[in-house]
């Protein structure tokens, strides 16, 4: 396996359950897992930024990606694909060298510009063609830990880095 650089996450789908829900004042809410939380630390103890890539604006989601110290939070991008092509050249970053979690239609251009692709148990079908791991655990739910997990286990470096990251057996 070669070295991921860069993990791009889609939102909606992927870190939640894709529903959009509205409060009595019209604001956007979201649910998030927390045990996504756990793939994302690990990623960043091995050195792998991460980059949050959708095509909606929300507070919440720059809520939650505060919280989780994201390092790339790009929100209301419509054309994720050249929008990553760019990000991507402008950083000397290659294909092989990305990693991309997403669930749905929009996310397959965007996709073909990544060396490895996770996606969560509900993605549509021309995502799981594509993906080289598909989890077990559906979009909200954990999923992206989950691609994270396995990943991070094919390479060796999870349990290390679990143990680092939260002083497990320590």
């Amino acid at each position: 396996m070669s070295k991921i650089r860069l993990i791009i996450i889609d939102v909606d789908g992927t870190l939640t359950d894709a529903g959009i829900y509205y409060d009595e004042n019209g604001n956007e809410l979201k649910k998030f897992c927390t045990k996504d939380a756990a793939g994302l630390f690990v990623a960043k103890k091995l050195g792998v930024k991460t980059m949050i890539l959708t095509g909606r604006e929300c507070a919440a989601t720059t809520r939650r990606m505060t919280e989780l110290k994201v390092d790339y939070l790009f929100q209301n991008v419509k054309d994720k694909a050249s929008y990553l092509k760019e990000f991507l050249a402008d950083n000397g970053i290659s294909k092989e060298e990305v990693m991309y979690i997403g669930d749905d239609l929009n996310d397959l251009p965007p996709m073909a510009l990544a060396g490895y692709i996770g996606c969560p148990a509900d993605s549509c079908i021309e995502i799981k063609e594509r993906a080289n791991y598909v989890s077990t655990v559906a979009g909200g739910h954990g999923a992206v830990r989950d691609v994270l997990e396995h990943y991070f286990r094919e390479t060796g470096e999870w349990e290390a880095a679990t143990k680092e990251v939260y002083g497990i057996g320590v």
